[in-house]
């Protein structure tokens, strides 16, 4: 049985540490940015998003649980009184492709539901095959898309 709750600060720090580490693995694997730099733009990104960590007002991040195991985290900010964006879905690998993430993208929808929020957006990185078919699967519909080439 998946169910989200609330994270705790113990949970929070457990999560912003590896949270920080792999988006900026992800914005170097992109091409946004240069591996000496990406730990502190991450930090600083993660530091302006969410200046009170979990108690940021407008933002519920949650640990993601099976049957009271904690097998990934979600974060969704509430960006007007009719949107939101979902920040970050992770899935622990060893619990991965197993339908995890499908169960707690519906839950998180609900979430924004009873919020009042009528559109929920996400980014993925264009390299991210897996989670672009997910979102896909959902429903979600592209909105834009950047490309770039090196020369």
């Amino acid at each position: 049985m998946i169910k989200l709750v609330l994270m705790n600060s113990d949970e929070y720090q457990k999560y912003i540490s590896s949270a920080i580490k792999s988006y900026a693995e992800e914005k170097v694997l992109s091409g946004n940015w240069k591996q000496e730099e990406s730990i502190i733009k991450a930090e600083e990104e993660y530091a302006r998003l969410l200046p009170k960590g979990e108690k940021t007002e407008s933002n519920f991040l949650y640990t993601i649980l099976n049957d009271d195991k904690a097998i990934g985290v979600i974060w969704l900010a509430q960006k007007s009184e009719k949107e939101g964006f979902i920040y970050d879905i992770n899935i622990f690998e060893k619990y991965q492709g197993f339908g995890y993430a499908k169960v707690a993208m519906k839950q998180i929808e609900n979430v924004g539901q009873k919020l009042g929020m009528k559109k929920i957006g996400l980014h993925v990185f264009g390299h991210n095959k897996v989670a672009r078919g997910l979102y896909d699967k959902l429903g979600y519909q592209t909105t834009n898309v950047l490309m770039e080439k090196e020369i």
